[in-house]
């Protein structure tokens, strides 16, 4: 069974360093299965929505790794994440959740800062890719 190691990450020299837990280019190997989720947010199944970035972003997260679980992958299966955030200065916030989730395997991240959600108490949105070779 694949794992993290089937896959090869690239952080060239000449460009930045990464920063924070992610890297700049993932290459999965051929006959890899792929799982797209849909964007996350992070409200509780009884319709329920913590107050800060940190309780949604760990309901996004717990959610995604449902789906991942489900489909039997796990977080060291993840090769991308996209996270959204309606305010800039939750930024360290979210990557802190980000980063407790996210394997050994580095995946390539992106942060956005958009305008907001379908709902004004919504704070965080995040989807992922996972591949794996079963």
């Amino acid at each position: 069974m694949a794992g993290p190691a089937d896959k090869k990450t690239f952080n060239p020299a000449s460009v930045r360093a990464p920063f924070g837990h992610y890297s700049h280019g993932l290459l999965v190997p051929p006959g890899a299965s792929l799982l797209v989720t849909s964007g996350q947010l992070g409200i509780n199944p009884d319709d329920t929505i913590p107050p800060d970035v940190t309780g949604q972003a760990e309901i996004c997260f717990e959610a995604i790794g449902a789906i991942l679980s489900e489909a039997g992958m796990s977080f060291e299966d993840v090769i991308r994440i996209s996270g959204f955030v309606t305010r800039r200065e939750d930024f360290p916030d979210y990557m802190a959740v980000r980063d407790r989730y996210t394997g050994s395997l580095k995946p390539v991240s992106t942060l956005l800062v958009v305008g907001g959600f379908t709902r004004a108490d919504f704070l965080v949105e995040v989807e992922v890719t996972a591949a794996k070779v079963f």
